[in-house]
């Protein structure tokens, strides 16, 4: 399935597409998401669509049947970004008819553009195209609340009883399982994303910039699209297609200032009853810079998060943070709420479970409610954004740097999963991970061959998988007792 959304992904990002008609959706009825629609008169086998080709939403949807829709989504939404979209095809698309596939690729396109959790973008840009700004707040809300609520308490409990025997050793199974996940879906992206010496030199740029010369994620990402804009050959772009209609500037800077005082208000709040200098102002500043560069997904940011969180502000031990990755990953909703999981540790080894609670809520707020900015401020602009050849090759450049950036998360993962001791050396700008070969951790090791087994060759699910190498943790733990 996360291979089948992918790709989606890749044959539908703007200039990429070659037009919804075409390969896109031929694609994605051959992966199952759904069969194709004859949408050149603008319906699915001669209905009309909901949507029009305006800038603005129309709201023909009960709010009473969205937010029952965008419950159900919620509460089903296992199984990463690659699942969550096929659920929304099959409830939107399908069975609901309320986009058609067209309007729905624009839609994913345009969200693989922002930073940010791309499901959760695209469940809050349905929505807004349903019901307006109210619609795209039940259904993004709606798409990420069960998932937050049930990290918070598993959070929690991790708090008390992380350090127990059978919770360490289970964490273990977990541990392995995800690293198998992550490989997993680092050769699934890589095969999808890389179409030639392009895209294989930005990987190889990408993973080398992180990994041995240690610069920020941000300025990866920001260099990779400069130089895509720049020095990309831009993809061929459909003359006959509509023209975008035009947007009002001044709505755009209206909506642009509430969303942006909806986001950074209570941020600055907390700020000023704690002071800079607090945690829970550092988490409201990191998460907030994070939430703007998070482009190409959990995963990419993953390996910024975690190393800054572990190694810059020591809020987690590496363990502890691949615990919650763990978490996140056997939980519905989107992957990125990770983020909740570390801003309550970070505040609950300072301040009790109240104040943990509280750095939970403000990872949340900085994490997610930048998403409602860029798509409420955005998304009258898609047909515009997806008629930019120039744009599609500064995306296209991302997306190869991304698989460098996740190949790193992979190698750290790995490290930390097998083995117990790990150097940092430093050789002129070349920073090191020298793993200490004498600590490797057989059990880990074995349960991650079990994971890999189970991904690659059984071919089972996110959740079967972490289910399998827990419990065979779980087992040891029983013999060796």
């Amino acid at each position: 399935m996360l291979g089948a959304v992918f790709v989606t992904r890749w044959s539908t990002v703007p200039g990429v597409m070659h037009n919804a008609q075409g390969r896109g959706v031929a694609r994605l009825a051959a992966m199952g998401l759904g069969r194709p629609m004859n949408i050149s008169n603008g319906g699915s086998d001669g209905m009309q669509p909901l949507t029009s080709e305006r800038s603005t939403p129309i709201m023909h949807i009960a709010m009473r049947d969205l937010a029952m829709t965008f419950g159900k989504v919620g509460m089903l939404s296992f199984g990463g970004p690659a699942a969550q979209i096929a659920l929304m095809h099959q409830v939107l698309v399908e069975q609901r008819r309320w986009l058609d596939e067209r309007r729905f690729l624009g839609a994913l396109s345009f969200c693989m553009l922002l930073p940010g959790p791309e499901a959760m973008q695209l469940a809050t840009y349905a929505g807004w195209r349903l019901r307006g700004v109210a619609g795209g707040l039940v259904a993004g809300l709606l798409f990420v609340l069960p998932g937050a609520a049930l990290v918070l308490a598993l959070s929690i409990l991790y708090g008390f009883y992380s350090a127990a025997p059978a919770i360490a050793t289970l964490f273990v199974g977990l541990k392995a399982a995800v690293l198998a996940i992550v490989l997993q879906a680092l050769i699934r992206i890589a095969q999808r994303a890389m179409e030639g010496a392009m895209d294989w030199a930005a990987a190889i740029a990408g993973f080398v910039a992180i990994y041995f010369f240690d610069l920020p994620f941000p300025l990866v990402i920001a260099l990779a699209g400069l130089a895509g804009f720049l020095f990309r050959p831009a993809a061929s772009h459909n003359p006959a297609s509509e023209r975008p209609a035009p947007v009002a500037l001044r709505a755009t800077l209206k909506t642009l200032v509430v969303w942006l005082t909806v986001w950074i208000a209570p941020l600055l709040l907390i700020v000023a009853i704690f002071g800079d200098s607090h945690v829970l102002a550092q988490l409201a500043l990191f998460f907030s810079r994070l939430a703007v560069v998070t482009f190409g997904g959990a995963y990419a940011v993953l390996a910024y998060m975690a190393q800054e969180a572990v190694s810059g502000y020591g809020w987690l031990s590496a363990g502890e943070m691949l615990d919650g990755l763990a978490l996140a990953e056997t939980t519905n909703g989107p992957l990125i709420l990770v983020t909740e999981f570390v801003g309550y540790i970070a505040v609950f080894k300072q301040g009790g479970v109240c104040l943990g609670i509280l750095g939970a809520m403000v990872a949340l707020w900085a994490t997610f409610a930048p998403c409602f900015l860029w798509i409420f401020v955005g998304a009258p602009y898609i047909d515009i954004l997806t008629h930019s050849p120039r744009l599609s090759a500064a995306l296209r450049t991302i997306t190869a740097v991304v698989v460098g950036v996740i190949a790193n998360l992979s190698v750290w993962f790995a490290m930390h999963v097998l083995f117990n001791t790990i150097d940092e050396r430093h050789v002129g700008p070349l920073r090191l991970y020298v793993p200490d070969i004498a600590t490797v951790d057989w059990f880990a090791l074995a349960l991650t061959v079990l994971g890999l087994v189970s991904v690659f060759v059984l071919r089972l699910g996110i959740v079967a998988t972490l289910s399998l190498c827990a419990a065979a943790s779980f087992v040891w733990l029983q013999l060796i007792a």
